[in-house]
């Protein structure tokens, strides 16, 4: 009998039976270390390190890697732009800042619905279209973006049909009003809902005890936890800690034009001249913006505000060469209050910049969002909602 020990066969490789081992992210890095790396990579560049490999694809998709990011402090500030190209809406982002491609507006994908007169919220890591009428219906529907992946999803409905309505995001719950006719109980009862993530689903608000019935809501503005939403006739303030309904300030009502923005407690818009004033809710009154006579042009239609990380951010139209084309402008400025009381720029207005998007003939800023996104570790995400987007991701 032949002795298989002896038979000279060199025996098997221990290593060779064991099974392969995952491939990391980066080569002679463990992958928490290449996980850190990565998560510092400003997410301008996401674009590109998406198509590194199936890995890397997976990996920066991954609420872990955005944990990473918020736990580092990598977040950044982002613009999100809806944009009117003749009679459709288009969604862009401005990854900013990136000193390679600065001004470049990224695409997003279509909305698979086009309504119209939809309302806008931000809450966590999405952005929210509430809304809007589809062949002239007030829809209860609501789209998501969800801006980690930049894809849109469907959002729970709410209890009835809305367009042209005021939205806004207070504690992490989100706040609409108006946009329907009160023609029925039904409708009376829900004439202003509230969405909590934590339930899932939309809850009517106490009834409110001044007449602000209005169907239609052209502006809305957070101050100090209180909800303001304009309607045609005056408006209506809403004490989210109270849960008390009031009537908006007469001065604040008169001078209140445009879409508007609320940084540091006072709140922007551009006045029937086309200047920037500021409204100081605790002493009721409106102040010129002194400082940007010669920084900016006078704003009579066409543009739109928002809080950037403390500095307020004007996004405006302009033509852009021959044949009636028009492309959109983005100008940082920082405010201090005087001596007197009075708003000023702090120095001078950071140039505005172009945003590149393949401009057509006619194009209408719908609206600019302003998202900061803190996002916990355990699978918790937490944010807060600046109206109106990034410190993100």
């Amino acid at each position: 009998m032949t002795d298989q020990t002896n038979s000279g066969n060199p025996p098997p490789d221990a290593s060779s039976s064991l099974p392969p081992q995952p491939p990391l992210l980066i080569p002679n890095l463990p992958d928490d270390v290449a996980l850190q790396c990565i998560a510092r990579v400003p997410r301008s560049y996401h674009r590109s390190l998406l198509l590194v490999s199936k890995l890397w694809r997976s990996t920066i998709r991954s609420p872990h890697f955005f944990a990473t990011r918020s736990l580092i402090r990598s977040t950044q500030q982002s613009l999100y732009l809806n944009i009117r190209h003749n009679s459709s809406f288009k969604w862009y982002y401005h990854p900013n800042p990136n000193p390679t491609d600065k001004g470049i507006l990224y695409p997003l994908p279509p909305i698979p619905t086009q309504p119209v007169g939809s309302a806008y919220a931000v809450l966590g890591h999405k952005i929210y279209l509430i809304g809007g009428s589809i062949n002239d219906i007030p829809s209860t529907s609501v789209w998501v973006l969800d801006c980690r992946v930049n894809k849109w999803e469907i959002g729970p409905k709410m209890r009835v049909g809305r367009e042209f309505a005021a939205a806004a995001t207070v504690n992490e719950k989100i706040y609409v009003m108006g946009g329907c006719l009160v023609d029925n109980r039904t409708r009376s009862i829900n004439w202003a809902e509230v969405y909590d993530p934590a339930v899932g689903v939309w809850c009517p608000l106490p009834s409110s005890s001044v007449e602000a019935k209005d169907k239609w809501m052209h502006a809305n503005a957070v101050i100090d936890g209180k909800i303001y939403a304009m309607a045609d006739r005056g408006g209506v303030v809403y004490d989210v800690a109270e849960m008390e309904w009031g009537r908006v300030p007469k001065r604040l009502d008169m001078g209140w034009r445009g879409r508007a923005a609320v940084v540091d407690g006072v709140l922007y818009c551009y006045d029937y001249l086309g200047k920037i004033r500021g409204y100081d809710v605790e002493k009721d009154a409106w102040k010129e913006l002194r400082g940007v006579e010669k920084g900016l042009p006078k704003f009579l239609c066409g543009a739109t505000m928002v809080d950037l990380d403390g500095r307020l951010c004007v996004v405006w139209e302009c033509k852009e060469g021959g044949g009636g084309e028009k492309a959109i402008m983005c100008a940082e400025i920082e405010v201090y209050t005087d001596e007197d009381g009075g708003l000023s720029v702090v120095t001078s207005i950071i140039l505005p910049e172009i945003l590149n998007y393949s401009p057509c003939k006619r194009n209408d800023l719908d609206m600019v969002l302003i998202l900061k996104v803190y996002i916990q570790i355990f699978g918790e995400l937490r944010a807060e909602a600046v109206l109106l987007i990034v410190k993100k991701m």
